[in-house]
């Protein structure tokens, strides 16, 4: 059982309230704060399938850089957009982004009054933005997408736009947020759904289409645009997506440097070359292509859980963030997870006990960041329950992006095993 944790009376921010309206100033504001960020930048927005539409519609794009709300907002103008937006982008500034019309959740958590706040929005007449991968992507890949999309793209009816952007991973990848290579940005704007298609289509179709056009992988566009990275640095942080070696298994023992990715364990290394390719020094290449080594980690993961191998425990440094002023430090806590019980935190705040635990099946993903600036520039998940949110920074170093694939591996089991319950006891009846 839950035990919460005790702030002494102080309230939660809410995030059960409808967003305000964004306003035509708010609207011009973000346009031209947008043109300017990206000036000197190589982009292009294309719409496809799009003449004459109008708002109301749902907006869905992927997700890899804070550049892609920019390209967005050149994209909507001069239509008002309220986005659906994480707790964590609120702090300090929550009520700009109230005034701008944006939508306060907590990531993989269960949001029925978020499912509102879209109605609300739609029902308006306004353009409604979602990034339903809910975090950047940390391989320029598609990252999980829930099947609730389907149901909720049924209940509204309105028109619907993929958004895919290719670069903005190049450009300036998870794992190294901080530095910018010199890459081409081609966004395209698809309606991929009419209202009269969703009303034909089941929720399962619906989703099939809805994968097939968020589709990416920013390394294959590299390699099909003939994109050379040149920047001496380019590989400096991928050793937190590609922690595990693939010539001896060593995990968390990779490192970064220059062009080069290295194991520790081993030492063996690889070459990031200018056209995104990896080349071993010596020996074999056991993948050239950055997302098949991020995959092949996935599988070790899942072949590690469905063989009952699978465990993680680490002291963790916790920052909660029940409101969106400030972080509050939360001290010292173990965190846990596996397959059964999903994550456990437990530790004290202030001379009283707490407890938080979220089942697989109440995290069908994880957030994490890499770096993560607000609270020193180091390595954290954040595990969010419906009105409060934990960031916990391992002691073990390089451990997240396990953790993640560890965490999705979980719910698609617990999910199967759910559906197979159903099915028996049906056929039982």
């Amino acid at each position: 059982m839950d035990i919460e944790v005790n702030y002494k009376n102080k309230k939660r921010y809410n995030t059960a309230k409808y967003p305000m309206r964004q306003r035509g100033f708010w609207t011009w504001l973000i346009w031209l704060l947008s043109k300017i960020a990206l000036m000197g930048k190589k982009y292009k927005v294309e719409k496809i399938n799009m003449d004459g539409l109008k708002p109301p519609y749902l907006l869905l794009s992927n997700h890899m850089h804070f550049i892609d709300f920019e390209l967005a907002a050149m994209a909507t103008w001069p239509h008002s957009v309220s986005n659906v937006v994480s707790i964590d982008g609120y702090v300090i500034k929550w009520w700009l982004m109230e005034w701008i019309g944006c939508i306060a959740t907590r990531k993989f958590t269960t949001d029925l009054h978020l499912v509102k706040s879209i109605r609300k929005v739609l029902q308006r007449g306004d353009v409604l933005s979602m990034y339903p991968e809910a975090r950047y992507s940390p391989c320029g890949t598609t990252a999980f997408l829930p099947d609730s999309l389907g149901k909720l793209i049924k209940m509204n009816k309105v028109p619907v736009v993929a958004v895919v952007h290719h670069g903005n991973h190049l450009y300036a990848p998870f794992w190294d947020f901080r530095k910018k290579r010199n890459v081409p940005l081609h966004t395209t704007l698809t309606q991929i759904l009419t209202p009269e298609q969703i009303t034909a289509m089941t929720v399962d179709e619906i989703n099939s289409t809805l994968r097939q056009a968020l589709a990416y992988d920013d390394y294959r566009y590299q390699k099909e645009n003939g994109i050379r990275i040149t920047e001496s640095y380019r590989a400096e942080g991928l050793h937190k997506v590609l922690y595990q070696c693939p010539h001896c298994m060593a995990e968390s023992q990779m490192a970064s440097e220059g062009t080069e990715l290295f194991c520790t364990a081993c030492g063996k290394r690889w070459n990031w070359n200018e056209d995104g390719s990896l080349a071993a020094l010596e020996g074999e290449t056991e993948f050239d292509h950055i997302p098949d080594w991020f995959e092949w980690e996935r599988q070790q993961v899942r072949q590690q859980i469905e063989n009952g191998a699978y465990s993680f425990a680490d002291e963790v440094e916790v920052h909660s963030l029940p409101r969106c002023w400030r972080y509050i430090p939360l001290g010292k806590a173990r965190l846990t997870h596996d397959a059964e019980n999903g994550f456990i935190l437990e530790g004290e705040y202030r001379g009283e006990r707490y407890r938080i635990q979220r089942t697989p099946l109440q995290t069908n993903s994880l957030h994490v960041e890499y770096d993560f600036g607000p609270l020193g520039k180091k390595d954290y998940v954040d595990i969010s329950t419906e009105n409060d949110s934990f960031y916990c920074r391992p002691a073990n170093p390089n451990v997240i992006t396990k953790l993640a694939f560890a965490t999705e591996e979980a719910y698609q089991r617990a999910l199967r095993e759910k559906q197979a319950k159903r099915l028996g006891a049906k056929e039982e009846v």
